[in-house]
């Protein structure tokens, strides 16, 4: 009987989903993907085929109990998956969980006292990670022995060497588990695994990956590892973001204390979701209306933002002692071309040469946007972080 994987991204109001088609000695295929949007207020199921076709759109009818418009989403979607999976049988789900903090250095198989150790990390992305367990306790009500596969966004970087983590502050805060972990590690790991097949030998050399979307960081890696990321012990860390300010003084923080009055909770929403893109323009946290807006406000949140990738890729490129390719991707990433434009004429003193008819096509799929004759490759690679947590959860049931 064949049989299939699903994977679960959480969010706060809108849940994605990937259904996978598990067949032995084969790489997992995809079969199916969507997402439960609308969740709190009008959800509804969103399906789409292997090749991009819409399967279902449905409305999610929560009008006797509006709170458990996420277990009655997850309901529907797996009633979905039982009536058109093709006779499959569901082995397990597969989570992205953002913070593993020091404990979880490996995808885990969920338990409750996993859970429990789990939810000690919401502090640490507050804005993620309640959302990240949520859909596992929701699953666990719905189908108790189903099992749930934990696949965390800290693991890729958890081999840095100890100056790259470190912050210099007494020991027994650090000690206390106060470092920087970094993020965005499933789609790391996900371009570390595909980048031989793109830059042939130079995938083992200086390379900086640069996951830009409405949360955006850079990794520095060599032979294809983490070496330094500008995210730290939050996700808050480094380039500005679609709402959150990347890095910061910490002494603004105390100062909106302090001087301004603010709460520890409107700090928190302000850093986390009135920052960034929306802060600077006023207008929007999606970079496409920034763009789209012709206000001196809105070109100087893009000046910033392209300035902040410019200081971090600098620093970052320090770390390696060089580079040798750069490599864009997510949202904005791959298809911002005019960002990319404007960070390879940045980073020319690197040795970036763009090409800007490369640059400018719309074609899909991973493609070079430097010259033939550029010292540093400049790429647009698609990241896939839902094919990632699909191939940690088969490698955790392999090995029960």
């Amino acid at each position: 009987m064949s049989q299939a994987l699903l994977v679960i991204n959480s969010g706060s109001s809108s849940v994605k989903f990937a259904a996978y088609d598990v067949e032995t000695d084969k790489a997992l295929t995809r079969i199916a993907h969507g997402r439960i949007e609308g969740i709190g207020s009008a959800p509804r199921l969103l399906v789409w085929g292997r090749s991009g076709e819409a399967l279902e759109d449905r409305r999610i009818d929560i009008a006797a109990d509006p709170a458990l418009g996420a277990d009655e989403g997850f309901r529907q979607l797996f009633d979905w998956l039982a009536q058109h999976a093709a006779g499959r049988t569901l082995l397990a789900v597969g989570h992205r969980v953002v913070h593993g903090g020091e404990l979880f250095t490996r995808p885990a198989f969920v338990t409750p006292a996993i859970l429990a150790q789990l939810d000690g990390f919401t502090p640490l992305a507050p804005l993620h990670q309640p959302h990240n367990l949520s859909a596992i306790h929701a699953i666990a009500r719905l189908l108790p022995d189903l099992p749930q596969v934990a696949c965390f966004d800290t693991e890729f970087h958890t081999m840095q060497d100890w100056v790259a983590q470190a912050y210099a502050l007494p020991r027994h805060i650090t000690g206390a588990g106060v470092k920087r972990y970094g993020f965005h590690g499933l789609s790391y790991e996900y371009i570390a695994s595909i980048l031989p097949g793109h830059l042939g030998a130079t995938a083992s050399g200086r390379v900086i990956v640069a996951h830009l979307g409405n949360g955006a960081s850079l990794c520095a890696m060599q032979d294809r590892r983490s070496v330094a990321s500008t995210m730290g012990f939050t996700a808050l860390d480094g380039l500005m973001m679609g709402t959150r300010c990347g890095s910061l003084d910490p002494g603004v923080v105390l100062y909106l204390m302090g001087a301004l009055g603010m709460t520890a909770q409107a700090v928190e929403k302000l850093l986390y979701e009135q920052s960034g893109l929306l802060g600077v323009s006023g207008v929007s946290g999606d970079m496409r209306t920034v763009e789209a807006t012709d206000t001196p406000e809105a070109r100087q949140a893009i000046d910033l933002y392209v300035y902040r990738i410019r200081q971090e890729l600098g620093s970052l490129a320090a770390s390696l002692g060089g580079l040798d390719a750069l490599v864009f991707t997510a949202g904005i990433g791959e298809n911002g071309a005019m960002i990319r434009r404007r960070v390879c004429q940045d980073a020319a003193w690197l040795g970036i040469e763009l090409d800007g008819d490369a640059n400018q096509a719309s074609a899909s799929g991973a493609r070079c946007i430097s010259t033939a004759g550029s010292r540093v490759a400049a790429w647009v690679m698609p990241t896939n972080e839902e094919l990632m947590i699909a191939r940690h959860t088969q490698t955790v049931l392999n090995s029960l």
